[in-house]
Order: C-alpha cells, then sequence, then structure tokens
C-alpha cells in the first residue's frame, strides 16, 4: 500500500485533493514567483498512487479526453469500408477499437514506457488506410451508398466491408512487426538521427490536411449544425478554458466545499458534441429538420439509426480473427510501413513530454525502445481484432497531466480498465454512431485543423528564416497535396505492367503524408545546411536528457512483479558481461541488432 499522503490544505489547480506535492523538473534558472512555483507542482507523481475514487474520476476523464479521436477513426474508415448505412457494424468497430485501447494502455503502463500515457487509434495509419481503400479494386459498389438499397444482414454486403476489413489487417499486423523490430532492437535511435523537424512538420501536418475532404462531407450535410458545434468547441477550449466551474469537494481540513474546476479546458470536445446533439434531438422532436432523405439538413436528425440501440447487444467480446483470416498484399504493407514510422517519431516526443509533466525523469533509450517495442505489440493486436487501424500515444492526454497535476500511472491503468469496460458493453459504441453526421464534421473542422498546426509547431527547431528551409517545407508540403490529388482523378494514370508494382505505387503516391515526408527527408539530408540550420540542434537538446531528475530512473522504468531479478538472476545471462553491449559495424544484421538490443535491454534493467 502507498504511504499515508499528509494533507497540505491547498486545492489543486483542478481538482480538490489530498496529497503531497513534487516538484516538476524545470530548466528555467530564474526565480519563479509564488503563483509560478505552485502552478509547477505536482499533487501525485508517476509512482504515486492515488486513492481509488481519485484513480477512477481522473481514469474517466482521460478516456473522454481521448474519446473524440478514438471514436473518429472508425467513423471515417466507415466510409472506406461502405458501411456508411450500417449503424450496427459501426458500433462493433467502436466496441472493439476501445477495448483494444484499453488492452493497449495497459501493457504500455505496465510492461512499455511505464509512464502515465494513454494508446488509442493513430490518424497516422488512417491516411494509407483510406489511400489502400480508395485503389479502383476497393472502390465501393454504387448500390452501398444508397441507404434503401443496403441490406446490412445479406452476406454479398458483408463480404463487401469484411473482405476490405481483412486486407487493412493482414497490412497492419505486417507492417507492425517491423515497428517491434524497430523497438526491441534500438534502431530508433538510428531512425532518429536522420529525421529532424523538416521531415516531422509536413508529415504530420499532412495528415490533417488530407483529411479535409471527410470533414467537409461531413459538415456539409448541415453547415449550419457544424458550424455549431466548431463555435462551441472553439468557445470552450479557447475562451472558457482559464474560467473555473465551482464543483463540491471534500477533504480533511475543509471539509465539505467547493473547489475549482476548469472542466472547459480539460472537455471542450465532448462538451461541443453533447450540446450539439441535444440541441440536434430538440430539433428532431419537433419536426425542425426535414424527414424526407432528400432534402438538405436530414442527416442532421438523430432518429436516422435509432434501431441501432434497440440491436446493440448490452455485452459484446471482440475477438481476433473476428471478421475472418487476414490478407496481405505488398501495396498495403508499404503504405503502412510509412504510417508506422511516422507514429514511432510522435510517440518519441510525446515519451519526453509524458516524462517531464509527471515529475518523471527523462525516459532512458532502452525505456524508449521498449515503449516503441509495445506499441508495435498494440498495433499487431489491434490488427488481429479487426479495428482497422493501430495504436499510438495519445498527445491530448499528455496534455492533460499539465491540467490536473496528477502524474501518476494508476490513473492511467484505471484509464485502461475502463476503456476495455465500454469496449465490451455494446450499448456504449451504439450511442456513439447516433451523432448526427453534421455534428462530427464540426468535430472534424477542429480536430484535423490541429494535427495540421501541430506538424508546423515542429518548425520551431528550425531556423525559417533561412531560405532554404523556406523551400524544402513549402515544396514538401505543396507536393503533398498536390501529386495525391492528381493520382486520384487519374487512377490508371500508373501502369508499368507489373501489377504488385502499380498497387504499391498507387497507394504510397496517394498518402499525402508520405509524398510530403519523402521529399522533406531526401531534401533536408541532401541540401547543404547546417544541424542548427536544420533545427536537429534545438530538436536534440530539446529531447536530450537533463540532471534535474525527481525520481531515480530504475524506480520509475524498471519492469514490475520483480521481472528484472528473475531475469538478472537467469542462469542463462550469467555468463554475458555486465557492461553495455555494442554491435559491430562489420557484422550488422537483423538478427544481430536484435540480439544486441535485447541484451542492452536486460542489461540495463539488471543495472537497476
Amino acid at each position: 500500500m502507498a504511504p499515508e499522503k499528509e494533507s497540505n490544505g491547498l486545492d489543486n489547480y483542478t481538482f480538490a485533493l489530498e496529497g503531497r506535492f513534487c516538484d516538476l523538473p524545470d530548466t528555467e534558472k530564474e526565480p519563479a514567483s509564488s503563483t509560478d512555483e505552485y502552478s509547477n507542482k505536482l499533487a501525485y507523481c508517476v509512482t504515486d498512487v492515488p486513492p481509488w475514487y481519485l484513480c477512477i474520476i481522473l481514469g474517466i476523464q482521460h478516456c473522454l479526453t481521448a474519446f473524440g479521436g478514438i471514436i473518429a477513426i472508425p467513423l471515417i474508415l466507415s466510409q472506406g469500408l461502405c458501411l456508411q448505412h450500417d449503424g450496427l457494424t459501426q458500433s462493433h468497430l467502436i466496441s472493439t477499437i476501445f477495448l483494444v485501447s484499453g488492452v493497449c494502455t495497459l501493457l504500455q503502463v505496465v510492461f512499455g514506457i511505464r509512464l502515465p500515457i494513454l494508446q488509442g487509434g493513430t490518424f497516422t495509419l488512417l491516411a494509407p488506410s483510406m489511400a489502400l481503400l480508395s485503389m479502383p479494386e476497393w472502390t465501393c459498389p454504387a448500390w452501398t451508398q444508397n441507404a434503401s438499397l443496403v441490406n446490412t444482414s445479406s452476406t454479398d454486403f458483408i463480404e463487401v466491408w469484411q473482405s476490405r476489413m481483412r486486407a487493412l489487417q493482414g497490412s497492419i499486423i505486417v507492417g507492425s512487426l517491423f515497428q517491434v523490430l524497430v523497438g526491441f532492437s534500438g534502431l530508433i535511435g538510428l531512425f532518429m538521427r536522420f529525421i529532424g523537424p523538416l521531415t516531422i512538420a509536413p508529415t504530420i501536418s499532412l495528415i490533417g490536411l488530407s483529411l479535409f475532404d471527410s470533414a467537409g462531407s461531413s459538415a456539409g450535410n448541415h453547415w449550419g449544425i457544424s458550424a455549431m458545434t466548431t463555435a462551441l468547441i472553439i468557445l470552450f477550449s479557447q475562451y472558457l478554458r482559464h474560467i473555473p466551474v465551482p464543483f463540491p469537494a471534500y477533504n480533511k481540513d475543509k471539509r465539505l466545499h467547493t473547489s475549482p474546476v476548469y472542466v472547459f479546458q480539460i472537455l471542450p470536445v465532448l462538451l461541443g458534441i453533447t450540446l450539439s446533439w441535444t440541441i440536434c434531438y430538440i430539433l428532431t422532436v419537433y419536426n425542425v429538420l426535414p424527414a424526407e432523405p432528400d432534402k438538405y439538413g436530414y442527416l442532421a436528425r438523430t432518429d436516422l439509426k435509432g434501431d441501432v440501440m434497440s440491436q446493440a447487444p448490452w455485452l459484446v467480446f471482440p475477438y481476433p480473427g473476428q471478421w475472418g483470416r487476414p490478407t496481405v498484399s505488398l501495396a498495403g504493407v508499404i503504405g503502412i510501413l510509412a504510417g508506422v514510422i511516422s507514429s514511432m517519431i510522435e510517440s518519441v516526443g510525446d515519451y519526453h513530454a509524458c516524462a517531464r509533466l509527471s515529475g518523471a525523469p527523462p525516459p532512458p533509450k532502452h525505456a524508449i525502445n521498449r515503449g516503441i517495442g509495445i506499441e508495435g505489440i498494440g498495433c499487431l493486436l489491434a490488427g488481429a481484432w479487426g479495428t482497422g487501424n493501430g495504436t499510438t500515444s495519445y498527445s491530448e492526454n499528455v496534455g492533460a497531466l499539465g491540467i490536473t497535476k496528477v502524474g501518476s500511472r494508476m490513473v492511467i491503468v484505471a484509464s485502461g480498465v475502463l476503456m476495455v469496460v465500454m469496449g465490451i458493453f455494446g450499448k456504449v459504441g451504439a450511442i456513439f454512431t447516433t451523432i448526427p453526421s453534421p455534428v462530427i464534421g464540426g468535430m472534424f473542422m477542429v480536430m484535423f485543423g490541429v494535427i495540421s498546426a501541430a506538424g508546423v509547431s515542429n518548425l520551431q527547431y528550425a531556423d525559417m528564416n533561412s531560405s532554404r528551409n523556406i523551400f524544402i517545407f513549402g515544396f514538401s508540403m505543396f507536393t503533398g497535396l498536390v501529386i495525391p490529388n492528381w493520382i486520384l482523378k487519374n487512377p490508371k494514370a500508373i501502369s508499368t505492367g507489373v501489377a504488385e508494382l502499380d498497387q504499391v505505387l498507387q497507394v504510397l503516391l496517394t498518402t499525402s503524408m508520405f509524398v510530403g515526408g519523402f521529399f522533406g527527408f531526401i531534401l533536408d539530408n541532401t541540401v547543404p545546411g547546417s544541424k542548427h540550420e536544420r533545427g536537429i540542434l534545438a530538436w536534440n537538446k530539446a529531447h536530450e536528457d537533463d540532471s534535474s531528475n525527481t525520481l531515480e530512473s530504475g524506480k520509475v522504468y524498471s519492469l514490475p512483479f520483480g521481472i528484472n531479478s528473475h531475469l538478472c538472476s537467469s542462469s542463462s545471462f550469467r555468463t554475458f558481461p555486465s557492461g553495455s553491449v555494442s554491435h559491430p559495424a562489420a557484422s550488422f544484421n537483423t538478427s544481430s541488432v536484435l540480439r544486441h538490443g535485447l541484451l542492452n535491454e536486460i542489461f540495463h534493467l539488471c543495472a537497476y
């Protein structure tokens, strides 16, 4: 059990808590004011165990923070899977992705990076997945676009969407093996040596920009409702975020009292969607919205999928292979690999940010390798279960740590358990499928815009007064939009005479993030420029280890359940030297890299 914490009589910045405060690592040299000093305190550090009720409350909050991104992915995929008019299957997909996200979160917190970082679906795999589904052989039949012609229980319709899902599954499973190899072999460090801000910025930005059509299609079903949703999310997240709402709280010193909760800053997306959803329901009940399918605004009604709630079972148990045996295509695998590499790069940055906000020392290389490897296993599980997507670390939940000032990983463990429970209760997934299309479109307008801006923010490390950098970024962004758009309009333009090669080129050249990232990578590594100009020095400095550790690394990053001692005492490893292992360049091959990477991991663990 965790030691009893002494109350300091202070309310937490976001929640009233009983607990000691630990310092966040602070790189500022100047003395901070009392307000700054207070805002730089944690109620619970990464290894602390808050009261069970606080774990549940904050665990629910983390689930709700991630909810927008998690449900957006199956809703977007349903367009490529020909499932626009099958709400029941959409609810199964939502339940599956909740379940897998919960399982992957538990694996990451317990055996992976061991930081309070939540796992969920990733938009980096969404772009190549949609590119694969846009190929001529996977284009949805015309009759699946007409609700009156779709019989969701017919074998023909089931085969249409399940064949596409199986193609995605196989590609994700094979692509995830690459991530497992890179993680557990330590190759991620080699990749990061050649990848800088001018590669990352266009890659991440084009993920959001390439999805503008999905956002426009959904929002265009009723621009008034979508604009209202967007305006509400902006109002809550930007204008009202610093306005506290008094909530009842209790502690030993103050007994029952009110405590300020920054609810608008914590849950802007959920509040915006819920309010718009409620207004759509009222407009539906009073028949303000048209009841004729051919009239503008019909898709804003909330009763279009009313039968989904009654048809959805209370309990569902998603299982691996539930859509059939996965199929593998070379084009799909290579497209997914582009997304996997982007996801790994993004996760490394998330690990450092999460460590800082949770009061942990910067993650050592072996912990980062383990985290990337576990994320690969998570993508493998997502592919096997059939979410149509993979998993990655959620940046928005890392940001939530700075708001709540609770960095305990037990809170994220609670979130993982809650997501598993949500995945088992089928009615939960069914509720989300009834959100009107224009409301979803309004959410996409904000979400995809933020993703695009997050990519551009990486340019802060590069010298953007340099004409070299301006050219590289501008050219990468523009080609990432032009080439995929032209290929989609001219799908028969690629004809090499080799069908498999045509498919590979089709997927890669219609994936905006790959095209932009490819040109950014090639130009940044070939056009002359100093490391300072390229932003490599500033990027490395922002992610390097510092000496202001608040906890010993071994206490945070060592494996649980005595696994360290069992590995170190095993006779199989006693014959190896106790130092770190370096692989000779002359024998650089996959098996040796994997072997040495695993041995280095074991030696680092034994050192703790």
